[in-house]
């Protein structure tokens, strides 16, 4: 039974001893890092309250200097990371953290990244060009990159283009920059035509193509619609057609001139020929 209680002696202790231990190594801790702790901590709140109020000043201020939305987005988390960055460094130096060591492994490692990012980087770069230059702008018709559409977006890595089925095409933007670029604008035009018999009244049938156009809502009124006889063919006089329209209006358009063109040229006895041949006989006899 003693032999016992000495046991439970001997490991009360133990215990006491170890807590006695974990005691005197956290007031050393405390007294050796907590003041570096809590000035860390200072700083690091300090830090975060900098970080925000200069993103808000600072896209205050890009808003009022007519930047594109991309470029705004970027600068502004530029100048909150690098506040984030200079504060990281002054909360590892409150720990004894060597800096000139800390700021060469960064470079190596931001080396090496940056060789394995070189795609992306390029596209970074790429987009910054398309932003700054502006080239085309969101809401114009584009042919580039052997695709065309209306530009939706243009973002920092990629372009996105709507198809005129609806598809969405999304270009790095690395394939854009030093490409050949066909930018059509906000307004597109038609390339339509329409043959008539070469006993027609020319003048009357200009006339009426005119009101047509005018009479379509989706016709512009500027530019001029362009209009006039275009080539003379075996059996019909062929004459363009070439109205301007938004490029929303651009399918629909053509579909309900050629539409009215059919409707008022048979209203007034109009000819649209079509293809021919007149055989004649110039003599019959039988084979021998």
């Amino acid at each position: 039974m003693e032999s016992t209680n000495n046991a439970v002696a001997s490991a009360a202790n133990a215990v006491s001893s170890n807590v006695e231990h974990l005691k005197q190594k956290l007031v050393d801790f405390c007294a050796q890092y907590g003041i570096s702790v809590v000035g860390a901590i200072i700083i690091l709140i300090i830090g975060t309250l900098v970080a925000r109020w200069v993103g808000k000043v600072l896209g205050g201020w890009l808003d009022k200097q007519q930047l594109e939305p991309p470029v705004r987005s970027l600068l502004v988390r530029v100048a909150k990371l690098m506040v984030m960055a200079f504060t990281l460094v002054m909360v590892l130096d409150k720990f004894g953290v060597p800096i000139t060591t800390l700021v060469a492994g960064i470079g190596v490692a931001g080396v090496g990244a940056g060789l394995a990012m070189q795609g992306v980087l390029s596209n970074l770069v790429a987009g910054l060009t398309i932003i700054f230059t502006k080239p085309f702008r969101v809401g114009e018709y584009v042919q580039l990159a052997g695709v065309e559409g209306q530009v939706k977006t243009i973002e920092i890595f990629s372009t996105c283009l709507m198809h005129a089925d609806q598809s969405r095409v999304v270009i790095p933007n690395r394939k854009i920059v030093g490409e050949i670029l066909h930018n059509y604008g906000n307004i597109r035009q038609l390339d339509l035509s329409v043959g008539v018999g070469y006993g027609s009244d020319l003048k009357q049938v200009l006339m009426l193509l005119e009101e047509i156009l005018k009479s379509n809502t989706r016709v512009l009124k500027s530019p001029v619609p362009g209009l006039g006889v275009t080539s003379l063919g075996d059996c019909s006089i062929t004459i363009a057609v070439r109205p301007w329209t938004t490029v929303a209006d651009f399918g629909p358009a053509g579909a309900e001139i050629y539409q009215t063109i059919i409707d008022r040229f048979r209203a007034q006895k109009i000819e649209i020929p079509f293809p021919q041949r007149e055989v004649r006989l110039l003599g019959s006899g039988s084979a021998a």
